[in-house]
């Protein structure tokens, strides 16, 4: 795990932190690269609807910086609960092994993820997506790395709330080649194997907490059209880590093996 800044100082924000405020910062921890305070912050969103709002509000902000809105990372910490996403920008998504950009990131926590392309722009959702409308709009599925990061001190320093609020603590995506004939992948059992320095630090079958992913594609489908940025062709969408997350430092090599999706590596700066 890296911490490339001190927090910023708590009297460098600007007023109390309403929920303006609380997007104003977040958006202030990303343009200086520096992060906020891990003490508990006043007046942050309380529930996940104010959570959602702030988050709207600085993925709008950062398509003037990290361009347009296309993808999302999704999940849920069981099988029956509701899921949880954010959207993801252009320039935090990566095909193929990469070595991140410096100052990307200032955690970087690893998890395995299996992540779907969808295939065709869809049309307003008037009512929720069927388990079938969720498969067609499915064009490939593909393994992926995403980084676990936050714009905060210390991992886990904030409310659920205000962590979904900051992306969701997205840092990075990194997905490799397609599987296109996917229809006998069960993403539930899916053996998993993540490395890193060449040291297997999770092997194992299946591991998503939230179980299939398919349901949340459909609930996806329906929270984004919601909040302005619909799922269309090409959008990549993430649907959780498989492995827990496993942070690293600076200068560590990652790999996530799938038994049927192959693999993809991520190099640290």
């Amino acid at each position: 795990m890296t911490n490339t800044n001190n927090p910023i100082s708590p009297d460098a924000l600007e007023g109390s932190l309403t929920l303006q405020s609380c997007a104003s910062a977040l958006l202030k921890a990303r343009a200086i690269h520096e992060l906020l305070p891990s003490t508990p912050f006043p007046n942050g969103p309380e529930t996940t609807e104010e959570a959602y709002a702030i988050q709207r509000k600085v993925a709008l902000a950062l398509t003037g910086t990290l361009g347009l809105v296309c993808g999302w990372k999704v999940g849920a910490p069981s099988p029956t609960a509701e899921p949880s996403c954010a959207p993801l920008h252009a320039a935090t998504i990566f095909k193929g092994e990469t070595t991140l950009p410096q100052n990307m990131c200032h955690f970087y926590g690893i998890e395995a993820e299996i992540v779907y392309r969808i295939g065709k722009n869809l049309p307003p959702q008037n009512t929720l997506w069927s388990h079938e409308d969720a498969l067609n709009a499915i064009e490939s599925v593909h393994p992926g790395i995403e980084i676990f990061d936050t714009r905060f001190g210390a991992v886990g320093s904030q409310t659920p709330f205000l962590h979904l609020a900051d992306q969701g603590n997205h840092g990075a995506l990194i997905y490799g080649d397609a599987m296109t004939n996917w229809a006998s992948l069960n993403p539930v059992e899916e053996p998993v194997q993540l490395t890193i320095d060449d040291t297997i630090v999770a092997e194992h079958d299946g591991g998503n907490s939230a179980g299939d992913p398919i349901r949340m594609l459909i609930w996806l489908a329906q929270h984004a059209e919601k909040q302005g940025f619909p799922l269309k062709e090409g959008d990549i969408i993430t649907t959780g880590s498989t492995t827990g997350t496993i942070f690293a430092d600076s200068g560590s090599k990652a790999k996530a093996v799938f038994a049927s999706l192959g693999g993809i590596k991520v190099n640290l700066p």
